[in-house]
């Protein structure tokens, strides 16, 4: 196949490349030379070969030979995607099995600024910012390239993952299952474990009862719950120890979900002293946001409803059951939902702002789990 393009401007790409099966560095060594040789593109540099663990997938996999490319091209997103599907394909890649083993694997990883979803492709690459596979050759060649979501530089988000001590922030909103996430990412490894201290103010003033609000101003009573929220994160007395924090919550959710609640009058005053709360703490190296839909949150207030009494999974609902019915309380959930989204991949500019955000669909809470933990199990 030979791709032409009448797109003018150049593009840098970073292309991963990959494989596991066979002989994998002349596989590798053919994929690039085929990337070398193609009609529209110029080879800049080749990393060095990586050896790595698999993450992910079927167990008993053999490792991994790594490396990343840096290509120019004229080439438009899609038709860079399409011209690695034709490499991978003249090397007999298998798709059977998801994250299974392969003969080659090329992933357009970063395409010029562009920040593109559709169903066939998303730049940057959605997981490339907790994968040390990913990121060691691609800083090797590419130190300074920036995402162009988290507006870091390659070295920076390799500089990211590679903390001592990690914080890991499993977020969203009641109902997603971050708490329960958090507790398998926490298990499988070996973190420290801190849930939320108390309800997120969702509905009229959650965890803040109505004589706290009586006998205090509510701007206190806010500031108050923030620190709760604080306390555990904070910088003066973040651990060392090499296992890392996996939280089930992010402090901006507090701003966040009061900026949300019609109920609460946030002003001037609390926002400064909220800033100077969540300064002091340590911001996730790491955020595994969760989406749900709401379908998915119906079917879990509904849970929640009858079974109370037997079960804790779910627990975090209880921010929801003062909303006078469930349409109102999935409505809101779903706003606040949207907050977090923009707030953590849109809004620039914002100091506390995560380096590594990463989305998981959490309507299906076991698959959410296996890929929340291979997420992570990536950044070792």
């Amino acid at each position: 196949m030979v791709l032409q393009s009448n797109r003018q401007k150049v593009a840098r790409c970073l292309i991963g490349c990959g494989a596991n099966v066979g002989a994998r560095r002349e596989q590798l060594d053919q994929a690039i030379d085929m990337l070398r040789f193609m009609p529209g593109i110029q080879l800049m540099h080749v990393s060095q070969f990586l050896e790595t663990r698999p993450v992910g997938g079927p167990p008993g996999q053999p490792p991994y030979l790594n490396a990343a490319c840096l290509i120019e091209t004229t080439f438009e997103p899609i038709e860079v995607l399409d011209m690695l599907l034709a490499v991978e394909n003249t090397l007999q890649r298998s798709r059977e099995t998801r994250w299974g083993p392969r003969t080659i694997d090329l992933d357009l990883l970063i395409y010029d600024d562009c920040v593109l979803k559709t169903e066939r492709l998303q730049v940057p690459h959605p997981r490339m910012t907790t994968r040390r596979f990913v990121l060691e050759p691609a800083a090797e060649i590419a130190a300074d390239l920036e995402h162009p979501v988290s507006r870091c530089s390659i070295h920076e988000l390799l500089e990211n993952i590679s903390q001592r001590h990690l914080h890991v922030a499993v977020v969203g909103v009641p109902g997603s299952g971050a708490p329960e996430i958090a507790d398998a990412v926490a298990d499988v490894t070996l973190s420290r474990l801190i849930h939320a201290p108390a309800p997120l103010p969702i509905a009229g003033w959650g965890a803040l009862s109505t004589k706290q609000v009586s006998t205090k101003e509510p701007t206190e009573q806010l500031l108050l719950l923030s620190q709760k929220y604080a306390d555990p994160l904070l910088k003066a007395n973040w651990p060392d120890g090499p296992h890392g924090t996996v939280t089930d919550y992010w402090i901006e959710s507090i701003r966040l979900a009061a900026e949300n609640n019609s109920a609460i009058d946030t002003n001037k005053q609390f926002e400064n002293a909220f800033a100077s709360i969540s300064q002091k703490t340590v911001t996730p190296h790491v955020v595994l946001l969760l989406n749900v839909n709401r379908q998915t949150l119906s079917e879990r207030i509904a849970y929640r409803a009858h079974a109370a009494q037997q079960s804790d999974v779910f627990a975090d609902l209880v921010a929801v059951q003062t909303m006078t019915t469930s349409d109102q309380g999935i409505a809101t959930l779903l706003s606040l939902q949207e907050h977090l989204i923009d707030c953590l991949l849109s809004t620039p500019g914002r100091q506390c702002r995560p380096k590594a955000v990463i989305q998981l669909d959490s309507d299906d809470l076991g698959k959410a789990a296996l890929d929340a933990v291979a997420a992570i199990e990536g950044i070792s």
